[in-house]
This record gives C-alpha cells, sequence and structure tokens, in this order.
C-alpha cells in the first residue's frame, strides 16, 4: 500500500453497521465507493449489543413515537431481507406490583402493534404463567408480544459484502490516518494496521461514520473541532446456561425502570443485558464491571427460579453505544434517533457525519445519509435498499433449507446443519460446494467448526483471526478452550505466511 492512487465517489471511514449500509447503498446507486475499517468489520458496537431488531417498546416512555414507528418498519424490512441471521422471536412480559397498571401496558402494547404495519408478526396478548415456565412461582400475569432477534455481526459482515458485489472497495484493518480538503476532492492517507504502508487516495465526498468515535475522528485527522459532541454510554451483557423454557424471551423491568432482556442464545445458552453507564475512555477496551454483573443478576433472580451466580457467566461483553447528547437525563433515556452533519463550505467537497443511530433503523440512516450525499452526485440512482436481500438471504423458510441442505450433503451433522443456515443460508451451498464427506471438511478445530468454513471466512468474509472468526462469525468462541483458540490461530498464521498475506482480500 505505496505511492498514490485513486479517486473515489465516497470514502466511508468505518466498518460497523451504519458505515456498511452507507457503502452498500452508495454503491447499489452506482457510485464508486471504498470503505475503510482501522480493525475488523463490527469489531466494536456493532457486534456488541442485544441483538435486537426491535421498535424499542420503552421508548413510548419517552414520547419517541417517531422513531418507534420507524423501527417497527424497518423490522418488517429486515426480517424479510436476511431470513437467515434474523427471525422473528415473542417477548414475555411479566407483570409485577411496581410497574404500571395492566391496562396500561395493555394500552401501550396495542399501540406497538399498531403504530407501522405488521406482516410477519403476531400482535401483543396476556398470558398466565404456570409452573413449567421458569419463573417463580409468585409470577402468574404478564403479556406477549413480538420482535425480531440479529446476529448484529453477520449483519455488517453481509452489508459489506453486497456493498463488495456492488462495485465497493472495502479495506479491513486500514486506518484513516489523514484526510484534507480540497477543492474538488479530498486526499485521503490510508495505513494498513498490520503492515503499515500507507497509500493516498482521494474522493469527492468524506463520510464519517465511526460509531463511538465520530467526534475525536475531527482532531485525529482532520485537525478541526466536531461539530457536536456524542454521549457514550456502555451496555454490557452477560451468557449463562440456558434460562429460557422454549424459543421465548423476557423482557424484565426493575424498579428503578431500567430494562432487561433474557434472550435465547445459541443452542444452549441464554444472553441477559443490558446496562446502560455513562463511560469515558477508548471504546474498544470497555468492559463489564462488578457492579454490572451483580446488577444483571439481581433482576434474573428476582423473577426466575434458577438463580444465577458469578461462576454461571460463560461469557460477558461491552459495547460503547454513541447516542446524541443532550447534556441531561440518566443514559438510560439518552436519544437512539440519529442525526447527521454535511459540511460543504463554499460548495467545497462534502463531509457527512453521522451521530447517534440504533442497529435497527441502520437502513433507513444510510438511505437518509445517501440521499445527502446523492445531492452532491445527480447521476445517483434512487432508493432500492427495501428489498435488497442480503447475501444468502434468497429463501423463505429455515426448516425448508436445512432439509434440503441436509438431503444434499446427508453425512452433515444435524447440528452443523442448523448452524450454517443460520450463519450462511443459501451460502452454504457455496461454502459446501462439491464436499462428499465429513473429512472433505478438513481439520476439525472444535465444535463444529472445520477447516473448510474457515477458508470460506478468510477468502469470502474479510477473517483474519481466531476471534473474528469464533465470536463475530460463527460464534463458536462459546465452545473454545484456550488451546483451541491458540490451535486456530497458529493455522490462521501459517495459511498467511504460506501465501505471504496478511490479510485476504474476498473473492
Amino acid at each position: 500500500m505505496t505511492g498514490e492512487a485513486g479517486t473515489y465517489d465516497v470514502i466511508v471511514v468505518g466498518g460497523g453497521v451504519n458505515g456498511t449500509g452507507i457503502a452498500m447503498d452508495a454503491a447499489g446507486r452506482g457510485l464508486k465507493v471504498l470503505l475503510c475499517e482501522m480493525n475488523d468489520l463490527a469489531s466494536a458496537t456493532s457486534s456488541r449489543s442485544s441483538k435486537l431488531i426491535h421498535g424499542g417498546l420503552r421508548y413510548l416512555e419517552h414520547y419517541e413515537f417517531r422513531l418507534v414507528r420507524q423501527a417497527l418498519a424497518e423490522r418488517e424490512a429486515l426480517l424479510a431481507n436476511a431470513p437467515h441471521i434474523m427471525w422473528p422471536l415473542r417477548f414475555r412480559l411479566p407483570h409485577q406490583p411496581h410497574l404500571r397498571p395492566a391496562w396500561m401496558i395493555r394500552a401501550g402494547l396495542f399501540l406497538y402493534d399498531h403504530l407501522a404495519k405488521r406482516e410477519r408478526l403476531p400482535g401483543s396478548r396476556s398470558v398466565t404463567f404456570t409452573s413449567d415456565d421458569p419463573l417463580k412461582p409468585g409470577i402468574t400475569r404478564g403479556f406477549e408480544y413480538s420482535d425480531g432477534w440479529v446476529d448484529d455481526a453477520r449483519l455488517v459482515v453481509l452489508t459489506a459484502r453486497k456493498a463488495e458485489d456492488l462495485g465497493a472497495t472495502i479495506l479491513t484493518r486500514t486506518r484513516c490516518v489523514r484526510a484534507e480538503r480540497g477543492s474538488d476532492t479530498w486526499q485521503v492517507t490510508l495505513q494498513d494496521t498490520c503492515t503499515g504502508d500507507s497509500r493516498v487516495v482521494h474522493t469527492r465526498a468524506l463520510v464519517n461514520a465511526a460509531g463511538p468515535w465520530v467526534s475525536s475522528l475531527f482532531g485525529s485527522t482532520m485537525d478541526q473541532q466536531p461539530p457536536r459532541m456524542i454521549r457514550m454510554v456502555k451496555g454490557s451483557h452477560i451468557v449463562v446456561p440456558r434460562l429460557n423454557r422454549d424459543s421465548e424471551a423476557y423482557i424484565l423491568q426493575n424498579e428503578d425502570e431500567r430494562i432487561v432482556f433474557v434472550i435465547p442464545y445459541e443452542d444452549h445458552f441464554s444472553l441477559v443485558g443490558t446496562t446502560d453507564v455513562d463511560y469515558e475512555g477508548n471504546p474498544a477496551e470497555a468492559t463489564i464491571s462488578d457492579e454490572e454483573t451483580d446488577y444483571l443478576m439481581a433482576i434474573v433472580n428476582h423473577y426466575f427460579r434458577h438463580q444465577l451466580t458469578p461462576e454461571d457467566v460463560v461469557w460477558s461483553y461491552s459495547g460503547v453505544r454513541p447516542l446524541m447528547d443532550d447534556e441531561e437525563g440518566s443514559a438510560q433515556k439518552a436519544s437512539r434517533d440519529y442525526s447527521f452533519e454535511v459540511d460543504a463550505p463554499d460548495g467545497k467537497t462534502p463531509l457527512l457525519s453521522v451521530f447517534g443511530g440504533k442497529l435497527t433503523t441502520f437502513r433507513k440512516l444510510s438511505e437518509a445519509a445517501t440521499d445527502r450525499l446523492c445531492q452532491f452526485f445527480p447521476s445517483a440512482g434512487g432508493h432500492w435498499t427495501r428489498t435488497a436481500v442480503l447475501p444468502g438471504g434468497d429463501f423463505d423458510d429455515h426448516p425448508q433449507l436445512q432439509a434440503a441442505l441436509q438431503k444434499r450433503y446427508p453425512w452433515l451433522p444435524e447440528l452443523l446443519v442448523s448452524r450454517l443456515v443460520r450463519c450462511y443460508g443459501t451460502d452454504s451451498y457455496r461454502l459446501l460446494g462439491a464436499s462428499e464427506s465429513l473429512d472433505d471438511l478438513g481439520q476439525h478445530f472444535l465444535g463444529t467448526l472445520y477447516q473448510r468454513e474457515v477458508q470460506y471466512l478468510v477468502r469470502h468474509e474479510w477473517a483474519v483471526t481466531a476471534e473474528d472468526i469464533l465470536w463475530r462469525r460463527t460464534k463458536q468462541g462459546l465452545y473454545a478452550t484456550r488451546r483451541d483458540v491458540e490451535t486456530l490461530d497458529r493455522w490462521l498464521q501459517s495459511q498467511q505466511e504460506l501465501t505471504g498475506l496478511r490479510h485476504a482480500t474476498p473473492g
């Protein structure tokens, strides 16, 4: 990566859900796009969410009706466009004396059902809990409603793949170290974080979609003050052995009005979160505190028969959400809405910066941001992403695809078939290719992870390290020992040395 080459219409800085969404939308409108990400795709906030596609039932309490309506509409579109990594989820809300009256909750759920058109999901209802439920015996009444679940990291990766299919250049482990505005283009210096090599490229528009780094990027690369600051709020989660009875999730409201979800996770676990804590420091270094762990366990233990202890925590993670800073109110009440700032003084080449946002509305945010960019590119195309199916999502029904895959590869273990469908959808055929036996999948690393899948992830999904593969691409890290991780990392390093590549370019 040395020398000077290339002029783009749009360079996007940031490989999270908003950055990849804007890159995909802009590339689909015919613009020449480059996206750079200093680490792995979704390596920060976008892989550390509660993994929900939801309207935000609790946002109704803060009168954010427009945000909820928009999120509910987006929920339907996303479920249709990526059925392999997203699916409907029923939530149960146990009713407790400290909550609002039952009639008021029913009214709120009615509003939630009808704020936007609902095509795929059933409506809300009252429920009675029995001894078969995992809740404590004294909890007998509650409510049930629909939302959706998403593999957040895979959403980002597949959005980047869609952008690349449309002609975008995706550079991971590539830092934007300098951006200087000229009259016609930005001059952008990119540095490979693995080799240290640099190159200079030019772009007619620059997008700052750096998430929790959006404000600091102005000073570090452009020597200018940010137009606004963000409020960094840390959300932490724990993963514990399965608490959910079947496929239902639970939404628990504490007396301090905070919400904690208990969500079925992978095959054997439950995901519990989240917290809302104001955060200062490097977002990449955020970790869960003992106080947060105790807080999450205390809420679960208030509702569930099985009492959690710290020894039950299989894994934990923390993400820093870049929320719009209203400079008042508690962290949990900070708005999840988004805004843009477009800076184009005296007709010079524009800079668009993204502030705030939430996972569910990333497509709408990306569409609105690209609309603003296209004011500078009058020949660009129009809206197209609402019905844009992500790679592997061209099917209608999980069980049918799983049955078809099992028929084509009858020797595949059932657990592996199920996971391949959830991760890759119809791209499972591309991954497995002409394999005729388990031996054809190559070295078995751990769980249901084999060499052939690892090679696919390196070649087609920008994976470089064991962490990329075990946590952001497959979640097989839940079953990995330290020795397993070291074995996989050694294998990856040997392949890089063999090919002379520090990281692969998908193709």
